[in-house]
């Protein structure tokens, strides 16, 4: 059985995985999109290996962090600019 943490997502409460990727954890919980490009058009994972930076979110005050190869972490705060949902 796989072990569960904790982040903060737009300052609300989301289980993980431990070991998966910020980007897995927001697919998880719903979220195909969490970024909006500056026509207004939402983002979320699309290459999957950090290539193409289009699942970008602030992860720990650390702005354009790469969810897709970001490994969550117990009490990680991860921000959003919303994109949809």
């Amino acid at each position: 059985m796989s072990s569960t943490v904790e982040i903060e997502v737009d300052g609300r409460p989301v289980p993980a995985r431990a070991g998966a990727s910020v980007a897995a954890a927001l697919l998880a919980s719903g979220r195909v999109a969490w970024r909006t490009t500056a026509s207004g058009r939402p983002r979320g994972v699309f290459c999957g290996i950090g290539v193409c930076h289009d699942c970008t979110a602030t992860v720990d005050s650390v702005p354009a962090v790469r969810t897709c190869v970001t490994t969550v972490a117990p009490g990680m705060r991860v921000e959003t600019d919303g994109g949809a949902s």
